[in-house]
């Protein structure tokens, strides 16, 4: 059987930009599993970078409705997941909160 990890829940991305554990530390290298948030008043972005900042690798962007359409977005990566391999830092635009499943 191929690659199994246990799967954890960040907590909502705070004001640092820097994904953290339950615990509040921030997650180092780690596989992204899905990716949940609830979407601001317009349409907006969520950019995920492997790294503690923006000057890291883009690991992908992601385009979000607009609350008056749907309010959350609900998103799964295939196969083993997205690697990052020092870290999860997002910038958001229009979005209110996002988490991610990691393993």
């Amino acid at each position: 059987m191929g690659m199994q990890t246990d799967v954890k829940v960040s907590q909502p991305l705070g004001a640092s930009n820097t994904f953290k554990d339950q615990a509040g530390n921030a997650l180092g290298r780690c596989r992204i599993k899905a990716i949940y948030g609830t979407s601001g008043a317009a349409a907006g972005t969520v950019v995920i970078y492997d790294g503690s900042n923006s000057s890291g690798t883009c690991l992908m962007t992601v385009s979000t409705p607009t609350a008056a359409n749907q309010g959350t977005f609900w998103i799964l990566m295939p196969g083993e997941g997205v690697l990052a391999t020092t870290g999860l830092y997002a910038a958001l635009t229009n979005v209110d909160s996002v988490m991610v499943i990691y393993g």
